[in-house]
């Protein structure tokens, strides 16, 4: 028995004996306990069949991303908002979203509520985070936090149920903050951060769990010393330092001649040849195809973030459900394509995993401090 397999089925037996998942995203754990047996067998027939690398899915999704809309209230470098989506903008209609949970509810353990755009924008968020937890699913949502300087919104997302809330801040002054985050406040993010934190004390709430996400780049990696100690000062409850993609647009073969990847070899993403050449990983590790559907705000069902312009949507939600998408022929193929050469795909060669170091599960995150 391998050690990767070793690993596995101690884990499997582990959950089966416990009802209890552990697992984490972004390098933040995550403990599921009591799960219902129909969710706990769904996960790990879906992990059984990732690990035999079959092509198809051994149950439901067990994680699900949802766009809650693709707007956005700032104009970041290198994003895919800024440069261009190519795709209709809106956001997600409420009872979409309630049909959407209601149909995964018995077998998603993690929803990530963002993707492309803001999502603390929508006027119904607090609405979907607590429709979500309410059916048993724990949800994560990332933002740039200008919302929570408004001490109605710091109230709304403590009152919702939302168990982990990202606070991108790539930087700790404003004039790099504003390098990437273009259009941002850097003192607005702060006063957000503190609001939060203030709501959840006088609330005695535990949720949600408030991490600092600062993503290293060329222009801050000298602000990283300076992180923890503020961190500590905003009361939030872990700090994240998060490589860099750099750039959907980008060329790989020209990462040198990128200005917004860091000197510091350890904060850089992906690994090089000796001539400064992305390496390719071999196997691709992505579990998306099995696990994880996007779902955009207009209902179309997508592989992964990664399919920015939607090119090959696998389904609507406005006239089929997700059952019938995830185990529907268009899904199928395109897991067949991934297992047979991944790398003649557009979009999942150019995709993070592609590239050794790259593997979205751990390594995009750096290190994880506790606050």
């Amino acid at each position: 028995m391998t050690p990767g397999l070793l690993q596995k089925t101690t884990q499997a037996i582990k959950a089966l004996a416990t009802r209890t998942i552990e697992t984490d995203c972004d390098r933040l754990p995550f403990r599921f306990e009591r799960v219902p047996p129909a969710k706990l067998l769904n996960w790990l027939l879906v992990e059984t069949l990732i690990h035999a690398r079959s092509v198809r899915p051994g149950g439901m999704p067990t994680h699900l991303q949802v766009e809650p809309c693709n707007l956005c209230n700032l104009r970041c470098a290198l994003c895919p908002v800024t440069e261009g989506l190519g795709v209709p903008s809106g956001f997600m209609d409420f009872g979409l979203f309630q049909t959407l949970i209601d149909q995964v509810s018995d077998y998603v353990l993690l929803l990530l509520l963002w993707e492309w755009g803001e999502p603390f924008i929508h006027p119904r968020i607090y609405d979907m985070i607590a429709y979500a937890a309410g059916k048993g699913i724990r949800v994560i949502s990332s933002t740039n936090g200008h919302r929570f300087a408004d001490p109605r919104h710091a109230d709304g997302v403590v009152r919702s149920g939302l168990d982990t809330l990202i606070f991108a801040l790539d930087g700790i002054s404003q004039e790099t903050y504003e390098r990437y985050r273009q259009g941002g406040k850097l003192t607005t993010v702060l006063e957000g951060i503190r609001e939060v934190v203030a709501r959840k004390r006088a609330l005695g709430a535990r949720t949600p769990r408030i991490n600092l996400r600062f993503i290293v780049m060329q222009y801050n990696e000298h602000e990283i010393p300076r992180l923890q100690p503020l961190a500590e000062s905003l009361g939030v409850d872990i700090v994240t330092l998060k490589t860099l993609y750099p750039g959907h647009t980008c060329d790989p073969a020209k990462d040198a001649e990128n200005p917004f990847i860091p000197r510091d070899p350890a904060y850089r993403r992906f690994r090089y040849s000796a001539e400064g050449v992305r390496l390719r990983a071999q196997p691709n590790a992505c579990k998306h195809l099995w696990n994880a559907p996007s779902v955009r705000w207009d209902g179309k069902v997508c592989s992964c973030g990664f399919d920015i312009h939607q090119t090959e949507a696998l389904g609507d939600l406005n006239t089929a459900s997700i059952r019938e998408i995830w185990f529907g022929e268009a899904y199928q193929n395109l897991r067949r394509r991934f297992r047979e050469d991944w790398e003649a795909m557009p979009i999942c060669s150019r995709c993070s995993y592609a590239w050794l170091g790259g593997n979205c599960a751990r390594e995009t995150v750096h290190e994880a401090i506790p606050s």
